[in-house]
C-alpha cells in the first residue's frame, strides 16, 4: 500500500519553522495536504461511477427511459435509486484502490454531477432537472465522501470534477442529461453552479476528519460556451468566490481545447490560490485524426519540433512562472481503426510517445478511464485492459530501491557542490549583461529547491512523490516576489532539477 508517511509531516514541521525564522508563510492548508496538492500528478479518471457513461457501462441503463443516455433518464427509470447505489457500490471496490496504487498512479479524477450532493444539502437541486429526484441520488454523498477516505488510505489523492452542471455545461450525456446544453444561456445556471461548487467546498472543509487528499476542484468538464470570454468571466467569479472560502484549495480549469489562449487567461488573472489548466488529448475522432496513420501519431507528440510539443512547453513555462500548472485530465491510448497499420505496437508507442510528453512539460496526467466493461477488452479506453496487454507501463512514477534516510551528509554535500556550479554559471552569463542583480538569491532559490525537493521524496513509500507544480511550489516558499524573485525561482528549478537527477541515481530501481 503507498502511504504518505509520517516522515513528510516531520520534514514539513521543519519547514514551518524555517518559515517562522525566515519570515516566509506558505500558504497551505495542513502541513499533509501540501504533499497531495504539489506533488506531480499519476492519475487515472474513475469513470462511469458517479456520473454515468453507457458506452462504458450498461448495466445501470436496465430501466432508463428513453434515450437512456444519461443520469437523468436512470434517474427517470424504475427502481433507480436502488440501480444507481447498486453500481456505486460495486464500481469500484477495495480490490481497485490496491490496484490502481500498487501500478503507481497516486491520485484519481472522480467526475461527479451538481445532483451528488443533495445528500448533504437538497438545495443544490431547487430549480434543475433533478429537483424531483432527490430521494434517487440522496445516498450518494456519502458514497462520495466514502471513495475520498478510502483513497487517502492507499495514498492517492482525489480530484473532484464537476462533471455535470446546472442546465448542462456540453451537448454530451454524460453532462447529466439527454436535454440540449443551456447553461450559456441563461445566468441562473451559472449563478446556480457557484452555488454548488460552494456547497461542495463547504460541506468537503467541514468533514472531521479533514481530508487531506483532496487536490483540488476541476469547476467544469468541456465546457463549450458560447464566447471564451463569457467564460472566462464566470471562471473569475467561481475563482473569487471559491478562494473566499479557501484560499489553498487548487482550482481546475477546463482549456476548451484552446490551450494557449486559456493559459494567457490564467497568467493575467488574480491567482488567489494554485490555478491549474486542464487539456484533454484524444486522437480519434476528427476527419484528419481518422486518415493519419498510428506511428504519425506518436511522432507528432515527441517530435520536439512538431506543434503539440512545442505548444506543451510554452504553455507550461508560462504557467509555471505565473506559479500556475498543466494537467492533462484526460487521454487515452485510443486510435481510430482508420490510424491502425496493423503493427502489434501501434497503440503500445502511441501510449508511450504521450507518457513522454507529459512527463516532460506537465505537473500531471489522467488516463481515461479506469475500467470498461463489454464482451472484449479495450485496451484503448479501459487502463486496467491496457495493462494486462502489456500496452501501458506496468509501473510508473519513481520507485525507491534503497533508502535515503541518513545519507543526510551526502546529500548536503552534493547539494553545496552543484549549487556553487550553478551559481557560478548563472552569475558568469549575467555579468555580460549590466544590471543591478541579486546573485545570492539564486543560491537561496537552489538550496530551497533541492531541500524541498527531497521533503518530497522521502514523504511517501513505497512509490516516490515528486515536487510537480515546481513554480508555485517556489512562489509559496518566499514573500519576496519583488525584482529578484526570477532569481529565486530560476535557483529553485534548477535545484529540484538536480535533486530528482540525484535522487533518481542513488535510490531508485528504473
Amino acid at each position: 500500500m503507498h502511504k504518505i508517511t509520517s516522515k513528510f509531516t516531520t520534514g514539513l514541521h521543519k519547514l514551518q519553522r524555517t518559515e517562522r525564522a525566515t519570515g516566509t508563510t506558505p500558504n497551505l492548508a495542513s502541513l499533509e495536504s501540501s504533499i497531495y496538492r504539489y506533488r506531480k500528478q499519476r492519475g487515472v479518471n474513475l469513470g462511469s461511477w458517479f456520473v454515468l457513461e453507457r458506452w462504458i457501462t450498461d448495466a445501470p441503463f436496465r430501466n432508463a427511459a428513453s434515450p437512456a443516455q444519461s443520469d437523468l433518464d436512470v434517474a427517470r427509470g424504475a427502481d433507480a435509486r436502488q440501480v444507481l447505489e447498486t453500481h456505486y457500490d460495486a464500481w469500484v471496490t477495495e480490490k481497485d484502490w490496491e490496484w490502481i496504487s500498487d501500478l503507481g498512479l497516486n491520485t484519481v479524477r472522480i467526475p461527479i454531477g451538481y445532483y451528488h450532493l443533495c445528500g448533504t444539502d437538497p438545495s443544490v437541486l431547487s430549480g434543475t432537472d433533478f429537483a424531483q429526484f432527490g430521494d434517487v441520488f440522496a445516498g450518494a454523498w456519502s458514497r462520495l465522501i466514502k471513495a475520498i477516505e478510502t483513497a487517502e488510505r492507499f495514498g492517492l489523492g482525489v480530484l473532484l470534477d464537476l462533471h455535470a452542471a446546472p442546465g448542462k455545461q456540453n451537448n454530451d450525456a454524460h453532462a447529466g442529461t439527454s436535454n440540449p446544453a443551456a447553461f450559456f444561456k441563461d445566468n441562473r445556471h451559472r449563478e446556480h453552479t457557484i452555488h454548488v461548487l460552494r456547497t461542495l467546498v463547504t460541506h468537503l472543509n467541514a468533514h472531521t476528519p479533514p481530508l487531506v487528499n483532496i487536490v483540488g476542484i476541476e469547476l467544469l468538464n468541456e465546457p463549450h460556451p458560447s464566447t471564451d470570454a463569457e467564460l472566462h468571466k464566470w471562471y473569475t467569479a467561481a475563482i473569487k468566490d471559491l478562494a473566499a472560502l479557501d484560499p489553498t484549495l487548487p482550482i481546475y480549469l477546463g482549456d476548451c481545447w484552446k490551450t494557449e489562449q486559456y493559459a494567457e487567461y490564467i497568467k493575467s488573472t488574480a491567482k488567489p490560490t494554485l490555478l491549474v489548466l486542464d487539456h484533454h488529448l484524444y486522437r480519434c475522432f476528427t476527419p484528419s485524426d481518422i486518415s493519419t496513420p498510428a506511428p504519425a501519431h506518436a511522432h507528432a507528440l515527441t517530435d520536439e519540433g512538431a506543434h503539440t510539443p512545442r505548444m506543451f512547453a510554452r504553455v507550461s513555462e508560462m504557467l509555471d512562472s505565473a506559479g500556475a500548472g498543466l494537467v492533462v485530465g484526460e487521454w487515452s491510448g485510443a486510435l481510430n481503426p482508420g490510424s491502425l497499420t496493423g503493427s502489434p505496437d501501434d497503440t503500445k508507442n502511441y501510449v508511450a510517445a504521450q507518457l513522454r510528453l507529459y512527463e516532460a512539460h506537465c505537473s500531471g496526467n489522467f488516463f481515461w478511464t479506469y475500467k470498461k466493461q463489454g464482451a472484449r477488452p479495450d485496451r484503448g479506453w479501459c487502463l486496467r485492459d491496457a495493462v494486462a496487454a502489456g500496452i501501458f507501463p506496468s509501473r510508473v512514477g519513481l520507485f525507491a530501491s534503497k533508502n535515503p534516510e541518513g545519507d543526510h551528509e551526502r546529500q548536503a554535500r552534493v547539494r553545496d557542490g552543484l549549487k556553487d556550479k550553478a551559481l557560478g554559471e548563472h552569475t558568469a552569463y549575467w555579468s555580460k549583461f549590466p544590471g543591478k542583480y541579486q546573485h545570492a538569491r539564486f543560491a537561496e532559490g537552489f538550496t530551497l529547491g533541492w531541500d524541498d525537493a527531497y521533503r518530497f521524496f522521502t514523504s511517501s513509500s513505497p512509490h516516490v512523490s515528486e515536487l510537480g507544480f515546481v513554480g508555485a511550489w517556489a512562489r509559496i516558499r518566499t514573500n519576496d516576489h519583488g525584482s529578484s524573485f526570477w532569481e529565486f525561482q530560476h535557483g529553485f528549478k534548477q535545484g529540484v532539477a538536480a535533486a530528482r537527477t540525484d535522487f533518481r541515481r542513488c535510490y531508485c530501481s528504473e
